[in-house]
């Protein structure tokens, strides 16, 4: 490990007073970097702590209002994949950046390749954060070497660590509302009770992510066969594949796809016996809510992005060349995904309500 930061901007410093956090990423990126927010929070209690991210991250700051104060909605950049660049927002952003005046930007948008750059353009007092070696490094006092084989949510915390804020726990939270709970009561009347259903979500939002819909079907008629009750989860946007793992399957299906808010969905996910998932946002919120899950992971990196408690999640993944994958959709035959099949998912998905049948779900409010 590194030895830590010579010039200390937490802990037995006065903390900087306005800070700016840039990950503009997804869902489950976001609940990645919870603890790492958390641990700043602890540092920098009074600091005003700012979110530069993406347009739906409104909701994030909402719900996590205890660790970030507020959002800057970055409106992508040249060459960023997460959106594409609204070229004419951009000069306002960083106008807007630079007129906050941040004393500290932390850069925890990827290795840096990328953010680094566009970071030093924010203008404020110092910047922190991780570097490619041999590429850019903005301040090599307060800027950390990028490690591949490194699990998203312990970088995170390394970063915070050498900075001289200590870890707070590296568990993700989801904090769920009343709110959240009456939203889904409404968007389904006839809801299983809690612990007897298993959740089946289908999607991603990358094509490439997602395990075949017919093996999904499988693994859910073996676990209906054996008695649980089957809910499909989805957006909007899956639609179709959530139509076709119903299609597929022979047993009786409860379809929530695209009628679930994310706070109804997260309720729904915390008072499941198990979900069965693709390497996504979906399965980031399972770990928040201690919900026992098998991940079927397709394309992505699971030494990076699995969660940290391999006995309540478990992850299944094909051994292929092309691991990790950033393609949209797979230009070979999708070989990470046709190389897992159902019945080793639907053996693990039993395995785990075995083995986690005894847990705390939480009550349903009437």
């Amino acid at each position: 490990m590194r030895e830590p930061c010579t010039e200390r901007l937490f802990g037995d410093v006065q903390p900087p007073r306005k800070i700016a956090v840039f990950r503009a990423l997804q869902l489950g990126d976001m609940l990645c970097a919870v603890p790492a927010l958390r641990a700043l929070r602890a540092a920098a209690p009074l600091s005003h702590i700012t979110l530069i991210g993406l347009p739906w991250a409104t909701s994030f700051v909402k719900r996590f209002s205890d660790y970030v104060d507020d959002l800057l909605v970055f409106p992508g950049f040249p060459a960023f994949p997460e959106q594409p660049a609204h070229l004419n927002a951009i000069p306002h952003f960083l106008s807007e950046a630079q007129r906050q005046r941040y004393d500290l930007a932390l850069q925890m948008h990827g290795n840096g390749s990328l953010s680094n750059p566009l970071t030093v353009l924010f203008a404020s007092e110092r910047s922190a954060g991780f570097y490619v070696p041999g590429q850019y490094c903005p301040d090599p006092r307060t800027f950390i070497p990028w490690e591949d084989n490194e699990h998203e949510v312990l970088r995170n915390l390394r970063l915070l660590e050498y900075l001289g804020a200590p870890r707070q726990g590296d568990y993700l939270e989801f904090p769920l509302t009343d709110a959240d709970y009456r939203a889904l009561q409404r968007c389904e009347v006839n809801l299983p009770p809690p612990g007897t259903y298993v959740c089946i979500h289908p999607g991603a939002r990358l094509p490439s992510r997602r395990w075949l819909p017919q093996r999904f079907a499988e693994v859910a008629d073996r676990l209906a066969m054996a008695g649980m009750k089957i809910v499909l989860t989805g957006t909007q946007d899956e639609a179709d594949v959530v139509r076709a793992v119903r299609e597929a399957m022979r047993m009786p299906v409860l379809d929530l796809g695209g009628r679930t808010e994310l706070g109804a969905l997260a309720a729904l996910i915390a008072q499941a016996s198990l979900v069965v998932t693709n390497d996504t946002g979906i399965s980031h919120i399972a770990a928040a809510a201690a919900t026992p899950s098998v991940i079927v992971s397709c394309g992505s990196d699971p030494v990076r992005w699995a969660p940290l408690d391999n006995e309540r999640h478990q992850v299944i993944s094909a051994d292929v060349a092309c691991r990790p994958c950033m393609h949209h959709v797979c230009p070979t035959a999708h070989e990470c995904a046709d190389e897992v099949g159902a019945e080793v998912v639907a053996t693990m998905a039993a395995t785990v309500i075995r083995n986690w049948r005894y847990r705390t779900i939480p009550g349903r409010e009437e």
